[in-house]
């Protein structure tokens, strides 16, 4: 029997006031911009620094927590795989690892910047026939019904415009019985780690980022966006409620990220 939504108090349900709530944190505070908008631009213009972010300001554990996403997949064999957010292309890349030797990749996202940075990592990497980048809204994908074997997102949907229809659409192009894999940052709550990551993430991530990225609203976004993603259990509520099979949950380094699997 598939869950109904959770409610809070006589209003309305948990998933509509978590969806709003995540809606409502963007990059811009004085742009009037919508968020799709704003986090265009916003990863158009750190796209050049990304890469290096990301693993200087992880220490790399991002790079063994898309190891540890991938992994998910090697059972499954995928043939036809979409990465949503796709960015620079690194969990597309990685996707190979788990994929059917003639799997074709498809990597979708919103900013033409870090797509361009991905094309140039395909090109010297020599997956340019394997892997295909496109830009596009993840939100209204252009591809038809039951089309991927597995459907990916690493990192990148926290900043979904409108959580439930970017999860409704990946829902959408997944194969009965494909696979979907989220990577996504979440929060610890056992001392002392809650208060270290807090600490971090509130004080020392921005002012790094500030400093090599030169975008200042990127880094502080970072965090206000995890703060308001709906993780753990509310996570899978939501899965459930757009019709995922089966979404499970499994806690990465002390609850800093999570992977979540589901099936259509």
């Amino acid at each position: 029997m598939q869950a109904g939504p959770l409610y809070l108090g006589n209003f309305a349900p948990v998933s509509s006031f978590i969806a709003l709530r995540n809606m409502s944190v963007v990059p811009y505070k004085d742009d009037a911009a919508g968020k799709k908008s704003q986090v265009a631009q916003m990863f158009n213009s750190i796209a050049g620094k990304y890469d290096f972010l990301n693993h200087f300001l992880s220490v790399g554990t991002d790079i063994y927590w898309r190891r540890k996403a991938v992994d998910e997949l090697k059972q499954l064999r995928p043939a036809r795989i979409l990465d949503i957010a796709t960015g620079t292309a690194d969990f597309a890349i990685e996707t190979l690892r788990a994929a059917t030797p003639d799997a074709q990749i498809t990597g979708v996202d919103i900013s033409e910047g870090m797509l361009e940075v991905g094309r140039r990592k395909l090109q010297q990497k020599g997956l340019t026939q394997r892997i295909q980048l496109e830009l596009g809204d993840s939100e209204n994908l252009p591809f038809p019904d039951n089309h991927f074997d597995a459907v990916t997102a690493s990192f990148g949907v926290r900043n979904f415009e409108n959580l439930e229809k970017g999860l409704a659409e990946m829902y959408r192009v997944l194969r009965p019985g494909g696979k979907m894999v989220v990577l996504e940052f979440s929060k610890p709550t056992a001392f002392p780690m809650k208060q270290a990551y807090n600490f971090y993430f509130k004080n020392i991530l921005p002012v790094f980022g500030k400093l090599i990225s030169k975008d200042r609203a990127a880094y502080t976004y970072l965090p206000e966006s995890v703060q308001a993603f709906p993780d753990g259990q509310d996570f899978l509520a939501i899965l459930r409620k757009i019709g995922f099979n089966s979404p499970a949950w499994q806690p990465l380094t002390f609850g800093i990220s999570s992977i979540y699997t589901a099936q259509k």
